[in-house]
């Protein structure tokens, strides 16, 4: 009975763990930018010889 004890803390502490890392995100800046994900399949790539240069 107390392996549940120990897997339910661990579950608890990996949740807050994400939990954590989403906020972190949020305050940086990572999902700032709606717009350009969703039009960066319609961008043309580089050449293949203006990339080596």
């Amino acid at each position: 009975m107390s392996i549940i004890y120990f897997l339910i803390g661990c579950s608890v502490l990996l949740a807050l763990v994400f939990l954590g890392a989403f906020f972190w995100a949020q305050h940086d800046g990572q999902h700032d930018d709606l717009y350009t994900p969703s039009v960066r399949i319609l961008l043309d790539d580089k050449p293949a010889e203006e990339a080596e240069k």
